[in-house]
């Protein structure tokens, strides 16, 4: 950027004396300059944030014990997808972001941000690549029975499937997943 350090000192001192066309090229001239974050570079970020999610997934301390747990009424939690697409991972990010945002638990919080996070990365890595998401459809009625019976179930149930699709998504990103 010595360009833009030279012309601001001119300018300052007083010797380039312009209007605002001048002024407007100088400021083009310095945003010429200004990089944009490497696609690779977000995916890399988005990489090791999902594997700072599966690490804090891992270290809830009832997380440990458990094996397999099924409830009935979470039906609309994402199952295994052969191929995501960009648009995919933001909509399954987003269900389970409004899942664990509607659980009551101490442990969820820092993933929760975590995944707010993720979403970010992502939507920025989609745009980085042409990609346009759209609004997902909502889950309304999440704060009811199935949530409210079996908190302790359901977070183990809903952690185990978030957990199986940041690997699954964490492995997809290395093939550059398509809008």
């Amino acid at each position: 950027m010595p360009y833009c350090k030279i012309a601001q000192e001119a300018h300052l001192e007083g010797r380039m004396r312009c209007g605002p066309l001048c002024q407007l090229l100088w400021l083009w001239l310095c945003l010429s300059y200004i990089e944009a974050v490497p696609t690779q570079k977000i995916q890399d970020d988005t990489k090791v944030l999902i594997k700072t999610i599966i690490t804090r997934i891992n270290g809830v301390s009832h997380m440990q014990s458990v094996s397999k747990y099924s409830i009935t009424g979470l039906d609309f939690l994402p199952g295994f997808q052969s191929a995501l697409s960009l648009s995919m991972m933001n909509d399954i990010l987003e269900t389970y972001q409004k899942i664990l945002i509607n659980l009551p638990s101490r442990n969820l919080m820092q993933i929760s941000n975590d995944m707010e996070n993720l979403q970010h990365l992502l939507q920025l890595l989609a745009s980085s690549r042409g990609c346009h998401f759209t609004q997902v459809p909502g889950l309304n009625s999440l704060k009811g029975s199935i949530l409210e019976a079996s908190l302790y179930s359901t977070e183990v149930v809903v952690l185990n499937g978030l957990k199986a699709f940041l690997q699954q998504m964490l492995r997809q990103l290395d093939f550059s997943p398509e809008c």
